[in-house]
């Protein structure tokens, strides 16, 4: 049975026609689920008795529930407990123009980079649109706040779970669902290449970014398995042919790790892949976890590594801290739970 917040407003009205109903019942119970917040289907006073019946045998309104919350100043994370017992993360960031939410697309995930906490537990499963949804609503009910921006960069390849996500991002972007703007929604990716080459087709405008950390096959085949499927000059390819096709600038990401991917050599090299592109580098303080054998780079590393970018010619950014004192690195909590 499926589950009424996994359902985009398209797929809603195909439901109420194939029942003989009006297709404009799908813009009321949207209203009720995602503008009045009523989880109750036989609180929907608007659509009469024998449809909300119809509905109740025909979809669930289950929920996972959060099981754990850490917490600093600007950041929380959340645990969430699903309907079959795995478990996933969100963190949420409090930004001086909003707030925004890191949400997970999968259960564990298989893409193996070895800096990553996430890839530590495989891949069970991919998450439902329902999941993702679910994910943003219990916590802006928790907080009693509105999210503003979404980031699908949690546990799990959003691209390996295309389907899913899409749906998601077309429920949390439609007008009478969570309203959040296309251009205030970010997909990560470690670089699915094919899919790469789909998204660039999808109607909403949604922001790109690439999970680079290396500018060479040689290292990024140690630090990322997926690059031995689509090598750098593949993954350049699809960003040149995404930003021709869309005109919306990638975001590159880039973590930096302790003397592996942090030298003046890899700035340069770095700026020799994407000098002239319509791009900006977001450098990312490593999150240390007790697992892996990746260290961070000092600060003065990461401001010389910023500025010969910058002396390059590449836009570029070093991304805010968040959660340095939590279980900040996508999968820490779930891991400490699943032991």
């Amino acid at each position: 049975m499926r589950n009424l917040f996994g359902l985009t407003r398209s797929d809603l009205e195909e439901y109420f026609l194939s029942i003989g109903e009006k297709k404009f019942k799908a813009l009321q119970v949207y209203e009720w689920l995602y503008q009045k917040k009523v989880w109750d289907i036989d609180l929907f006073s608007n659509i009469k008795k024998e449809i909300r019946e119809k509905l109740k045998n025909d979809f669930t309104l289950d929920f996972i529930k959060i099981e754990k919350k850490q917490e600093e100043d600007l950041t929380k994370k959340y645990l969430f407990r699903l309907i079959d017992d795995e478990f996933i993360e969100a963190v949420v960031m409090r930004h001086d123009y909003g707030i925004s939410i890191c949400v997970s697309s999968q259960v564990g995930c298989n893409m193996g980079c070895r800096f990553c906490e996430s890839g530590r537990l495989k891949k069970q499963r991919n998450l439902t649109s329902y999941e993702m949804v679910e994910q943003i609503l219990l916590i802006e009910k928790d907080l009693g706040v509105r999210i503003s921006s979404v980031v699908i960069m949690g546990i799990g390849e959003p691209l390996d779970n295309y389907d899913n996500v899409m749906d998601f991002v077309r429920i949390i972007n439609d007008a009478k669902g969570l309203q959040i703007g296309s251009r205030h929604i970010t997909l990560s990716t470690c670089g699915i290449v094919p899919k790469i080459y789909e998204l660039a087709k999808f109607p909403l405008q949604i922001n790109l970014a690439i999970s680079f950390h290396a500018p060479t096959d040689e290292l990024r085949n140690k630090l990322m398995p997926v690059n031995k499927v689509y090598s750098i000059p593949i993954l350049i390819k699809a960003i040149r042919d995404y930003l021709q096709v869309t005109s919306r600038r990638v975001t590159i990401e880039y973590v930096m790790l302790n003397n592996v991917n942090d030298s003046i050599e890899c700035a340069r090299a770095l700026a020799d892949l994407f000098r002239g592109m319509n791009i900006y580098v977001n450098l990312i303080p490593y999150n240390e976890t007790n697992h892996l054998e990746f260290r961070r780079s000092s600060k003065n590393k990461i401001r010389a590594f910023y500025d010969e970018l910058k002396r390059l010619g590449i836009n570029v950014t070093i991304r805010k801290e968040f959660g340095s004192k939590i279980d900040a690195a996508c999968g820490q909590l779930r891991g400490s739970m699943k032991k």
